[in-house]
């Protein structure tokens, strides 16, 4: 765990999240002293600036003094000429500053998902971590970088002008100072306010990215099942509550601005009441109230800004929260320190129990079994019995919670992740394809060194290569989102590819041939042979008549082995196989015959 990490974990609130915020900006020291030293500048531009009126007016419209009046647009000319390049070297060092901060934690981020825990995905909707890369990430730049440049720029031009202001006249200064006790408190009350309003439209904002994902990808659904009102209605709602909320923010800053500046505005009337009394004649020149006047105006703008910024902080502060609670999320557990060079591909499962994570129910109990190199292992079973979340855990998608689990005699937790997984290759029913070229689909991941001559030889023993022949760009063609522009087929071909071009000694096969139509699943069905072929396999099948010549079955149901045994042995048995064999033969019978 990085430094940054340990500051956060367990401790998010507002104040460790911005801190932490803040932390990442000084890692650009260099800038943030440029950005600091530009902000002073652009502050004493603003005295310099009505300072500038006192002897405009005393020496130059009073004492028509020809050398001041020569002087002074000059010196106006040269004010803004320094608070131009003060305001570049702000503005450019702040926002650099800005996007270093989102750029290293959306790789923060990123890096999160690629060792996010199974369980998280499982628990987490797409659309809601979308949020996080897209509206909480620019939030937090809003806080780190305009936000801090407003904190920061606005508190130094309002300290500069008010030891201006106490040296023209401490009497005046102090009647405007009177207002500052109420604005602090007005601020403090409203500041909480923000906050909350910020992380309930940011959950908001979540909901409505999932809604938005969920129909985007399956809109077949929606359309077939007539879904359109059902989910129109399910948005709405969802948009009318963050339209809500922002309204309540927007309604929270709408009263807290104004009420500052009429505080600001009493205060002022009250100065000029003053200044103009009898007890002030001869204690200021025209020259010094008209440059006080000024001043003080010129606080207004920097005031102004800095009652806003606190909302744009409270949000960035909200968004903090939400991204670190998510880069805290915890990590797949890898203390591995073993590596298999040449895995022989025995697997033994010994008493292995799984329950998910805050479940107290058992998935699966006391599973036992033992895969001798080259053998192929099925395993059956009605649907919920438990077939995937098994093969699930060779790999350690998921952690097992009782028993262990054996590669070669090596219990799967002390081998190195990345080392256990090189070892296995995985066909599955739900064909997971990038959206990218066919050649990068089938050559994904450690496979990216292979060579076109490797890719085509696995395409064809795939019988993926007569269609991808076929295609105008051959393997640079590319699929589309999830290989939408390939038929099932076709995409299930290219996941084979991939296995067949891994070359794993362990192979785990869930329904795989299921996505083929009849034509493709002939050929398929040879090409799995010769891929199963001097590997050790698991084969999920629901098909019993795919796995006939499994060396071993298993039969699940309720998250147990209830039989095990060859095709044979267990029609012989007549139990819970010999029922769904018949159940299947009655039903294929009946189809060939209808």
């Amino acid at each position: 765990m990085d430094p940054l990490q340990q500051q956060l974990a367990h401790n998010l609130s507002g104040k460790s999240a911005y801190k932490a915020l803040v932390s990442i900006a000084l890692q650009y020291k260099g800038y943030f002293l440029l950005a600091i030293l530009g902000m002073v500048v652009f502050a004493l531009t603003e005295v310099a600036f009505a300072y500038l009126m006192k002897p405009m007016l005393d020496d130059g419209f009073i004492n028509r003094d020809e050398t001041v009046l020569k002087l002074i647009p000059v010196a106006i000319i040269a004010i803004f000429v320094v608070r131009l390049f003060a305001s570049f070297v702000r503005t450019y060092c702040m926002d650099f500053i800005g996007r270093q901060v989102i750029n290293n934690l959306r790789t923060r981020m990123f890096d999160k998902l690629l060792k996010l825990t199974t369980s998280e995905y499982d628990r987490a909707s797409s659309g809601a971590i979308t949020t996080k890369f897209a509206f909480d990430i620019e939030q937090v730049s809003e806080s780190v970088s305009s936000a801090l440049t407003t904190l920061i720029q606005d508190s130094l031009r309002i300290i500069a002008l008010l030891t201006y202001l106490l040296w023209l006249s401490w009497q005046l200064t102090a009647i405007f100072l009177v207002a500052g006790p109420l604005v602090f408190l007005i601020v403090v009350k409203v500041s909480g306010r923000f906050r909350d309003m910020s992380k309930r439209i940011q959950r908001s904002m979540g909901e409505v990215s999932h809604i938005a994902q969920e129909v985007i990808d399956s809109n077949r659904v929606v359309k077939i099942f007539g879904g359109e009102a059902f989910e129109r209605e399910k948005f709405e709602r969802i948009n009318r509550q963050n339209l809500k909320l922002n309204l309540k923010l927007t309604t929270a800053q709408a009263v807290s601005t104004p009420l500052i500046q009429l505080i600001v505005a009493i205060s002022f009337a009250m100065i000029v009441a003053f200044a103009t009394s009898d007890s002030m004649q001869g204690v200021i020149t025209s020259g010094d109230f008209i440059s006080f006047i000024f001043g003080l105006t010129s606080l207004f703008p920097p005031m102004r800004s800095l009652s806003v910024v606190n909302q744009k902080i409270q949000k960035g502060i909200a968004a903090g929260e939400s991204v670190f609670e998510f880069l805290d999320k915890p990590d797949e557990i890898d203390r591995g320190d073993q590596t298999l060079p040449n895995t022989k591909g025995e697997i033994s499962f010994r008493q292995v129990g799984f329950r998910y994570p805050g479940h107290q129910e058992k998935v699966l109990e006391d599973i036992s079994f033992q895969v001798y190199p080259n053998q192929t292992v099925a395993i059956v079973g009605r649907s919920g019995s438990g077939k995937s979340t098994l093969v699930n855990l060779l790999p350690r998608l998921y952690d097992y919670s009782e028993g262990e689990i054996r590669l070669d005699e090596i219990e799967i937790r002390n081998l190195d992740l990345i080392n256990l997984r090189c070892q296995i290759a995985y066909v599955g029913q739900d064909v997971r394809l990038f959206n990218d070229s066919i050649r990068n689909n089938i050559a994904y991941g450690m496979l990216s060194d292979c060579s076109d001559e490797q890719i085509i030889a696995a395409a064809k023993q795939a019988y993926a290569w007569e269609f991808i022949e076929k295609m105008p760009q051959g393997l640079d063609t590319q699929v589309g989102e999830k290989g939408v522009l390939l038929s099932g087929g076709q995409r299930q071909r290219l996941a084979i590819a991939r296995a067949l071009l891994k070359n794993a000694p362990v192979l785990i096969l869930d329904e795989a041939t299921s996505a083929l139509d009849t034509e493709s699943e002939r050929h398929i069905q040879h090409a799995i042979q010769n891929l199963m072929s001097n590997r050790t396999t698991l084969v999920i099948a629901h098909r019993l008549s795919t796995v006939e010549h499994a060396d071993q079955i298993l039969v699940m149901q309720d998250g147990r082995i209830v039989e095990r045994g060859t095709h044979r042995e267990l029609i012989e048995l007549d139990g819970v196989y010999g029922r769904l064999h018949a159940m299947q033969f009655s039903e294929q019978h009946d189809s060939q015959n209808g």
